[in-house]
């Protein structure tokens, strides 16, 4: 009998001792790895007292500020003996480094440590945005964990090259094949100057991946056995990769967050389950490691039941059933074949096309926009009727659901006690008191020193986590040397809806009403995203729509100061600002947002201000009383009406 998966539940709150009773709580359960999610500052290189920081403490994953955060969120958690996957790409060597020390000082050796750093930086400038540097340093720091840890960690997989987020971005099966292995030929053409040529088909072998699992399960299960037939075939093509075993496609799942729903939640049930079957039926391109999302995610972040609910799902189908008893149910399938092949020749050719280019780093532009496009579509496809979702667009009568009603504001999903940044920041001024500042200066020039060499980062990042050395610090040292980077945001290319899409020509007119209303020519319409939420997929559709319903936009792309939204309000002379903040951070932010443009004369009740985010109904109804004009959740999904409420606002 083959044995099953990895069960993973995605889990990081509040501060590190609060995650690590979660941990604990968890594994009790039968969890039989750890998947650790960090929160934005941490993934962004700040520390939690830096002003950018303000309101995203602890709010999406835990806070590791330091050595002392790492230790107390893996207390009583034996290293040698544990599985952990760290979604960390921007910092990956840094937490690594944090996370080899901890180790060592519970006495286990390097080689014992078992897990992955998802490491996959050129992903995060396609769709999830939590990049700090320009493309070539951040692809140095990858390959320099990849060089070290194939050296030193040999149980280590040290990039998860990322299609997830490519789905979550647009990216249908053919794109997110295709930029997927184009991310992973980057990072390997990279790395192969970093090893010995004999030592290098084990970099390949050494590649592990990360990969989403949508709804349509046929397409997917097929997408799956694609990605293996094409990463043996650009393995044994591209890197001349003899053994099979090298070639072999190894890949965690986390399935859809994307067409989970706020409405009739319930029914994201029966949808992750149907999704997880698609990596886990077909033995020979099965996952593992598998982590669910949970069935609230479209409303909140999941509580521990809902967790647990979610690990059964899992252990349901691996040990009840007798799914692992049998060879590939697929093999001689024509339908499954046909469809492998032919999802398979086309992310060829359009794996090809990048590579043309010079590779993802040359065509980062391209592949942006070609999947803030590919996602246009499927949100018109679904506002259309075209694209099924029940509860949404077809069967939208229901029963009022026992899981959330009756259970106060926010009680079907996990709230961050507002404290809990209090709690980090003045852990981390005790941290930084009693430290050997002289040790920690050193520490930096050391690391400073290094980046501007040739130099393998990852001793001297350890080095300097030992030494007491901060995230931001650790960070900002790097700034210094490799400066920062805006990436592009695919918004002004090939994307738009097209002219049959239902309400546009509404839509137009009512923006041209407004227009007139102005006595201008155009509306325009800032787009913006305050904080470190790098999450752009909501903000980039806005702009898509808001532009082909006749507004002129102005989308600066993300991680925008107050202060930055203001000025541009002022500069480009807007006539109706929407803010998009999906992180939770939308109490302190937008406020900060609205003092800002009165600070700069924009008055929000001339202007209006437009929120969309996971927004819970008392927080949106505290915005709207310190005069946000209308908050947009995804309870509501059809755009192009929202673009024309939002027109209807500007000079009533």
């Amino acid at each position: 009998m083959t044995q099953p998966w990895i069960y993973r539940t995605y889990a990081g709150y509040a501060t590190p001792r609060v995650t690590n009773e979660r941990f604990r709580a968890n594994l009790a359960k039968g969890q039989t790895g750890l998947s650790v999610a960090f929160d934005l500052p941490t993934q962004c290189g700040y520390d939690a007292d830096h002003p950018m920081s303000a309101g995203e403490v602890g709010r999406v994953g835990v806070p590791i500020g330091h050595l002392g955060d790492m230790t107390a969120l893996l207390d009583g958690i034996p290293l040698a003996g544990m599985n952990t996957s760290m979604t960390i790409n921007a910092t990956a060597v840094w937490l690594l480094a944090l996370y080899v020390a901890v180790a060592e000082d519970q006495g286990a050796g390097r080689d014992a440590l078992a897990g992955t750093t998802q490491n996959d930086i050129l992903k995060e400038y396609l769709s999830r945005g939590t990049y700090v540097f320009p493309p070539e340093p951040s692809l140095r720091l990858t390959t320099d964990l990849i060089a070290w840890t194939v050296r030193e960690v040999p149980r280590w997989n040290p990039i998860n090259v990322c299609s997830y987020h490519l789905q979550e971005a647009g990216a249908d099966p053919v794109l997110e094949v295709a930029y997927t292995l184009a991310n992973a030929a980057a990072v390997l053409d990279a790395a192969r100057a970093k090893v010995a040529p004999g030592d290098f088909p084990a970099v390949v072998g050494r590649i592990s991946f990360f990969c989403n699992a949508g709804i349509r399960f046929v397409e997917e299960l097929c997408k799956m056995r694609a990605f293996v037939d094409l990463w043996d075939r650009l393995a044994r093509e591209r890197y001349g990769v003899e053994d099979p075993a090298l070639r072999r496609f190894r890949y965690g799942v986390q399935v859809n967050s994307l067409g989970l729903t706020a409405v009739q939640p319930e029914n994201n049930v029966h949808r992750i389950l149907i999704e997880m079957l698609a990596v886990a039926l077909s033995k020979d391109a099965r996952a593992r490691a598998v982590q669910l999302p949970a069935w609230n995610e479209a409303m909140g972040l999941p509580r521990a039941w809902d967790q647990q609910w979610s690990l059964r799902a899992q252990q349901i189908l691996a040990e009840e059933t007798d799914l692992l008893e049998h060879e590939d149910l697929f093999e001689g399938s024509r339908v499954v074949a046909a469809r492998t092949a032919e999802i398979a020749e086309a992310a060829w050719s359009e794996l090809d096309t990048v590579l043309d280019m010079g590779g993802s780093v040359e065509a980062l532009g391209y592949m942006k926009e070609r999947l803030v496009a590919a996602h246009a579509e499927r949100l018109r496809a679904v506002e259309t009727g075209e694209r099924a979702v029940v509860g949404v667009n077809r069967y939208v009568e229901t029963e009022p659901s026992p899981l959330v009603e009756g259970l106060g504001e926010g009680s079907a999903f996990e709230r961050i006690d507002p404290e809990a940044e209090r709690e980090q920041v003045e852990s981390l001024e005790r941290w930084r008191s009693g430290r050997d500042g002289v040790a920690v200066g050193q520490a930096l020039e050391a690391l400073k020193r290094a980046a501007a060499s040739d130099d393998n980062l990852v001793p001297v990042s350890i080095e300097a986590a030992r030494a007491g050395v901060t995230t931001g610090e650790w960070a900002g040292a790097l700034r210094e040397v490799f400066g920062e980077f805006r990436a592009p945001t695919g918004v002004s290319g090939r994307a738009h809806v097209g002219d049959g899409q239902r309400g546009l020509t509404t839509a137009r007119e009512r923006v041209v009403a407004a227009a007139g209303r102005l006595g201008a020519s155009k509306v325009r319409m800032l787009v913006a995203k305050p904080g470190l939420d790098g999450h752009s997929n909501a903000a980039e559709q806005v702009a898509v729509r808001a532009r082909d319903a006749g507004f002129e936009v102005i989308y600066q792309g993300i991680r925008l100061t107050p202060e930055q939204i203001a000025r541009a309000a002022v500069e480009e002379d807007v006539h109706v600002i929407g803010l998009s903040v999906l992180s939770g951070a939308h109490n302190l932010l937008v406020p900060q947002v609205l003092d800002r443009l009165r600070e700069e004369g924009v008055d929000p009740s001339r202007v209006p201000v437009v929120l969309g985010g996971v927004i819970p109904g008392q927080d949106a109804e505290k915005l709207r009383e310190l005069g946000v004009a209308r908050v947009y959740t995804p309870v509501e999904h059809d755009l192009t009406a929202m673009i024309a409420e939002i027109a209807d606002l500007v000079a009533p």
